[in-house]
């Protein structure tokens, strides 16, 4: 028994040695985080010292545009903000340098420009007082993350470039597929006789011109044919060999080459929709689109109060049958943006709605002022540059990403 104590003594020595070296790393972790974290002074501005001289840079947001605003000290002491002339720098990914001049008021200095956002910048700030130069630099990132090509790739993160649209407006109708009223001739014998021969059945597609019956004609006694005056498809067989034709229909053919949507509009757009307009149709049970134009109204309106308006329906293929359900996009106008983005590539970053910019391999927020939306575009009045790459398809990962990274907002 006493090899067996012994061996478990030295594992529980060893685990304690192993936890308390981990734990002792882990605080030495914790404390190089403390240390990394800026010095803020009394304004809530980060500290930039030098020996006894110190700047406290802060952006300024209350009842204002954001805007830098500095007190110096030396040794602890107010300076005069008059005898200090100061210039900051701001390096933006892909949107150049704002170069900040600053100016007396009060007991600070005040700069000359906004801050826009984001607040994500290297910060170069150049600072001389009594004849002697100042100079710090850091990175005050925000909203931005980095991403290597190839993982980008693999991600199925796709861009597209800011820039100009013309958006087209429209209403959302509904309805289904008819015949035109002409679509349908019916077949008769000229001359009453005997049906000799049916050589088509039902559901048969003719062409124009194609046999459709052979009659022996009652009088003559001699056998004469009977042509299709359409292309279509056999509706309704109404005899068969050796009837009598009787003066009565005898076939229908009907030609469905061309159906109709017909579209109930509302009173409330019945002023935007004009014949012409252009109709995008989504059809029941078919995944593509079919793009059409508003051709006529019925003018009786139904009891619902609702106006048919009616589109023609492609269906060479005959892929389409009457009856199917449509829904239909209206065009009712159409005018210029300046610039637009997706909505599909729009995230949320703290209060603002973003997209992501692309830059290299580096993504960063680009916060947008927002107008008039139609369709999957959004126009955009402000917060990117046109020609800007940005991100549209799966940014939903660099928003988890940044998220995940903490990027705090230094003030």
């Amino acid at each position: 028994m006493r090899p067996t104590f012994k061996i478990l003594t030295l594992i529980s020595t060893l685990c304690f040695v192993s936890l308390s070296a981990s734990f002792s790393s882990f605080a030495v972790s914790e404390q190089k985080v403390e240390e990394a974290e800026p010095e803020k002074g009394p304004n809530r501005g980060r500290m930039l010292r030098e020996g006894d001289f110190a700047i406290e840079l802060s952006i300024f947001e209350t009842g204002v545009p954001p805007e830098f605003r500095v007190w110096a000290t030396t040794d602890g002491k107010a300076i005069d903000p008059s005898k200090v002339d100061l210039n900051v720098k701001l390096t933006r990914l892909g949107d150049g340098i704002d170069d900040i001049n600053f100016y007396q008021e009060g007991e600070y200095l005040r700069g000359d420009m906004v801050i826009y956002e984001p607040h994500s910048f290297i910060v170069s700030l150049t600072a001389k007082y009594q004849g002697k130069s100042y100079n710090w630099q850091y990175d005050n990132f925000e909203g931005r993350t980095k991403i290597a090509e190839d993982i980008a790739k693999a991600m199925e993160i796709a861009t597209d470039i800011v820039g100009p649209s013309t958006f087209h407006e429209t209403i959302e109708v509904y309805g289904k597929l008819t015949l035109p009223a002409d679509a349908t001739s019916n077949v008769y014998a000229r001359f009453d006789g005997l049906v000799e021969k049916v050589h088509v059945k039902l559901g048969d597609s003719v062409k124009k011109g194609q046999l459709l019956l052979t009659v022996e004609s009652n009088e003559s006694l001699q056998s004469y044919k009977v042509f299709s005056a359409q292309n279509g498809i056999v509706s309704a067989v109404h005899i068969t060999s050796g009837g009598q034709s009787k003066g009565r229909v005898l076939l229908e053919v009907t030609n469905n080459e061309t159906l109709i949507a017909e579209l109930a509009v509302f009173p409330m757009d019945l002023p935007t929709v004009r014949l012409g307009a252009k109709a995008t149709l989504s059809i029941n049970g078919v995944e593509a689109k079919q793009v059409s134009t508003v051709d006529s109204r019925i003018l009786k309106v139904r009891d619902d109060q609702a106006k048919l308006f009616r589109v023609l329906v492609n269906n060479t293929d005959s892929s389409l049958s009457e009856g199917l359900f449509v829904s239909a996009a209206i065009e009712i106008g159409s005018y210029d943006v300046a610039m637009a983005v997706k909505r599909k590539g729009l995230q949320s970053f703290r209060d603002f709605t973003v997209v992501y910019a692309k830059v290299g391999d580096e993504y960063e927020v680009r916060m947008l002022e927002l107008g008039r939306i139609v369709g999957e575009e959004i126009e955009v009045l402000g917060g990117i540059s046109i020609g800007t790459e940005y991100v549209t398809e799966n940014s939903y990962i660099l928003k988890a990403d940044i998220e995940k990274s903490g990027a705090s907002h230094d003030h």
